[in-house]
This record gives structure tokens, C-alpha cells and sequence, in this order.
């Protein structure tokens, strides 16, 4: 199941409340939905993909997923956080195939080597199918002691494997001097946000950990493909609690004598391309570190990130540093790259009709 309901806030204007960052064309033409498809070729063929999203993305994205069915877009009423997406799935998979086990991916990954992800993503499943009181996570191997991602700490190696080890603890994002500790230790890898799970040993766990949202689940798994199935999921989804797989699960699985959690150590280049910045980052860049997508002409100017949905528009500066420009037909932003994080504001303010 590929995780693919985010707004993408951070990349507006480019992206919209109807075309959401994983549908943009921004790797070479493509979006990052399909590369996170495409990365799951040799492994689970198109009839066992799945993808989980908002409702109103439901119509975009099975015109860019033309091999998947209706029934593998399972779209929600609102965003209410990994937790909920997992459990959803787990349910309608459990529905379907009581021993199902499934992978849980992201839309908004940049992912190399794909032989590397490959080989590590069919160990992880191999680790579930041969003991489904098994969670499995993918810890990337760090580069960098960076404080944006939270981290996983190995434990002991699992007997006849390559790679996967016991996870002894969650860490969420930590200070720069934790982090680099943890990286000169050599035992934490980056939280990727990638798991495999059994669909019932995941319920089991839902249930004692949060009653709650296992409840409300339980109730849409009881009208699942009845012609109750619209409205239920419409009154139910928005009520369950909102909270991220993490902390509901994960964290807590790893005081669970019921469930051994594991994580597969992924050697990959790994960004996530949740921001403008981090855009810029798979760009070429000049001598003064500008980057573009389009055509830029800049005159004593360091640093300045030139985006355009029109590959023929062309951004000028002069005497610039340290800026993001992004051009679309109705919206030009301009912001210091040291404020990226607060274009969210800039999309929350816009326009309905902007947006």
C-alpha cells in the first residue's frame, strides 16, 4: 500500500488542494506516485498494489494509475494520519485474505539504488510471511547527523538474514548533539516511515493500543463492499483518533511481548521531497549554487531556487541571494530560502479559488 493522501503544503503554489505534490511532474516528468510504483516491480505486481488517499484525489490518481482497479484506490473522507491509513488497509486486506501481509510505502520518497530498496523491501516481507507476530521497519544508514528524521536503534541481528536486526526503540527528531552521537554509534539508522505488517496481528495490536480507532475500523470492516460501505465510511473516518503509526504502534510494540519488532537496515540515498529546498537539492546547480527547472537568467546572484510549471517562462534576477521563486500560470512566490517552511502559511491564506 502506498501512502499517498498528503496536501503537499510546502510546495505550494505548484502544489494545489486538487493536485496534490505526489501527482506533479517533478523527477523528470514524472510524479512522484509513479516512481514509488515503479519501485515495486519485481516484487508485487500491479493486481496486489494498493493506494491509500483522500477521497477527492480518488479521480487524479486513478488517471495516473491506469493498471490499478477502483477497489485498489481506497480513498479517505479526510486525513486522519498514518495510524488510520495503515489500519484501514490492514482491515480491507484482512477482509479480502486473513493471512495477508502487506508493505506500507510513502509517494514522496526519491529512492537509489532501486536493487538495493528491492532486495531489502523482499527481505522485510520474507521476515513477516515466515512469523507474522513480526513488525518489520526500514532504517536508512545515515549519512549525516540530521536533525529531520526521527531514528531507529538495531539490536541484536536476526539469526539467517542479511540486514534485519530486532529494533531495541523509536526516537523521534533529535537535538544535533543526539544526533550526532547516534550516528559516531553506528547502530541508528534514519525512521524511513516503511513497514510490513500482518494485516490481523496489526489489528490485535490496534486494539489494545488504541480501542478506540480499532472500533471505529471495525465498524467500516463490518459495512466494507455493502451498499453501506459509502456512508459508513463517511461518518466513522473522521472520528478516529489522529495520531501517526509511531507513536500508536510502533513505540509501544517494542514493550509488547506479543510482537517482535524488527528493522531492515536500507544502504540508499533517501530524501524526501517535502519542500522547495529539498526540490532544489535533485536539481543541477551553477557555480553560485542557483538551481532551476526552466529557464533562468541571474546577474550577481547566489543561491536562488527558479521554479516554473511553464518549461519556456523564463526567471530573471539580479543581486539576489538566498531566494525561492516559483512561477505558475496564476501564482508567482517569492520567499528567503531561509522562510521555506513558512509557505504552508502562504497556502492555508490563499484563495480558494488559488488553490
Amino acid at each position: 500500500m502506498i501512502m499517498a493522501g498528503g496536501a503537499g503544503t510546502r510546495l505550494w503554489p505548484l502544489s494545489r488542494r486538487g493536485r496534490p505534490k505526489q501527482l506533479l511532474p517533478l523527477v523528470e516528468g514524472r510524479s512522484l506516485l509513479e516512481l514509488a510504483a515503479d519501485r515495486l516491480d519485481g516484487i508485487v505486481p500491479p493486481a496486489r498494489r494498493y493506494i491509500c488517499t483522500l477521497e477527492a484525489y480518488r479521480q487524479a490518481i486513478a488517471g495516473r494509475m491506469p493498471d490499478l482497479a477502483p477497489d485498489q484506490i481506497l480513498g479517505e473522507p479526510e486525513g486522519r494520519d498514518t495510524l488510520n491509513a495503515i489500519g484501514l488497509t490492514a482491515v480491507v486486506l484482512r477482509k479480502r485474505d486473513p493471512t495477508a501481509v502487506f508493505a506500507v510505502l510513502t509517494s514522496d520518497h526519491i529512492i537509489e539504488p532501486l536493487d538495493e530498496f528491492r532486495r531489502k523491501m523482499e527481505l522485510g516481507i520474507r521476515l513477516v510471511e515466515a512469523d507474522p507476530m513480526r513488525f518489520v521497519t526500514f532504517s536508512i544508514l545515515p549519512t549525516a547527523p540530521s536533525t529531520a528524521y526521527g531514528y531507529v536503534e538495531r539490536g541484536e541481528p536476526i539469526a539467517d538474514t542479511h540486514g534485519a536486526y530486532i529494533a531495541k526503540r523509536f526516537i523521534e527528531k533529535p537535538d544535533e548533539t543526539a544526533a550526532r552521537q547516534y550516528v559516531q554509534a553506528g547502530t541508528f539508522g534514519w525512521n524511513s516511515g516503511l513497514f510490513v505488517f500482518a494485516a490481523s496481528t496489526f489489528l490485535s495490536a490496534l486494539e489494545r493500543c488504541k480501542p478506540r480507532a480499532h472500533e471505529g475500523l471495525m465498524t467500516i470492516a463490518d459495512a466494507w463492499g455493502t451498499e453501506r460501505q459509502d456512508e459508513t465510511m463517511r461518518r466513522v473516518y473522521p472520528t478516529l483518533p489522529k495520531i501517526s503509526v509511531d507513536y500508536a504502534i510502533m513505540e509501544p510494540a517494542c514493550r509488547d511481548e506479543a510482537i517482535t519488532v524488527c528493522t531492515v537496515a536500507m544502504g540508499i540515498w533517501w530524501m524526501d521531497i517535502g519542500s522547495w529546498p529539498s526540490f532544489g537539492e535533485t536539481l543541477s546547480h551553477d557555480s553560485h549554487e542557483n538551481a532551476t527547472n526552466t529557464k533562468a537568467l541571474n546577474i550577481d546572484s547566489r543561491n536562488v531556487l527558479a521554479v516554473s510549471d511553464d518549461p519556456d517562462h523564463t526567471i530573471a534576477t539580479v543581486g539576489c541571494d538566498d531566494l525561492i521563486i516559483v512561477h505558475t500560470k496564476d501564482v508567482t512566490m517569492v520567499c528567503p530560502a531561509d522562510h521555506h517552511q513558512r509557505i504552508r502559511e502562504l497556502a492555508e491564506k490563499a484563495d480558494e479559488g488559488l488553490r
